[in-house]
């Protein structure tokens, strides 16, 4: 009656930027420069997943519908997922160079696909000079470990359940997560796009209160 061993996993929480920093965060990652910096800004607006984030193609983005469209093999779940863009995501992508003969929208050097250590790097410096200016850096509240690329999730999550109304499937789908039984899933059709328009709306404008007040 108990599981195989093979299916009990142990859940291992990503260390996350803390809901009251994050907008710090966000307006020191603005003035970094590099497409790598560029790259974790798009995943923190999209609460990405790295992966997700460093095989995006341009056509995989439609900027007639400001829909981004991520194929099944680039998903953890390997189903498609729709991202809609908010105004600031697209001004991102609308921002960053193409390049000719390559397809990736964040490449690496060599026009190969970015590796998950150069997104982590930007964060891992971001922190070190904080800590270095004697600040105590970008630390989860609460393991205290430096926060990485995949926390952005958690905190894109906390968010959510913690400061808006936004209706706790709703972002549970924004994050690609598997939702309900098998039997509730195949029932639900529809994945809330419109619906979840407006709450990356609200997330960018929450990240970037900052900026935009100074615009």
């Amino acid at each position: 009656m108990l599981p195989t061993p093979g299916k009990v996993k142990t859940v291992v929480n990503q260390p996350a930027v803390a809901i009251d920093e994050v907008r710090r965060w966000f307006s020191i990652l603005q003035t970094r420069e590099g497409i790598a910096a560029r790259a974790l800004t798009f995943l923190a607006l999209n609460a990405s997943r790295s992966q997700e984030i460093r095989k995006a193609c341009w056509d995989e983005i439609s900027f007639e519908t400001e829909t981004w469209v991520i194929p099944a093999e680039h998903m953890k779940m390997k189903t498609p997922h729709r991202v809609p863009l908010s105004s600031l995501a697209v001004r991102i992508l609308r921002e960053t160079p193409r390049f000719m003969g390559c397809q990736l929208i964040f490449p690496s050097p060599r026009m190969g696909e970015m590796s998950d250590a150069t997104l982590a790097a930007v964060m891992k410096r971001m922190h070190q000079t904080e800590v270095d200016s004697g600040r105590k850096g970008f630390v989860d509240p609460v393991s205290k470990r430096p926060a990485v690329p995949h926390g952005m999730r958690s905190t894109f999550r906390d968010w959510t359940a913690e400061r808006t109304n936004h209706p706790r499937e709703m972002a549970e789908i924004a994050l690609a997560h598997e939702m309900g039984s098998d039997v509730e899933r195949a029932y639900r059709r529809g994945d809330m796009l419109e619906k979840r328009r407006q709450m990356m709306e609200d997330w960018a404008g929450f990240l970037h209160a900052k900026q935009l007040a100074e615009e």
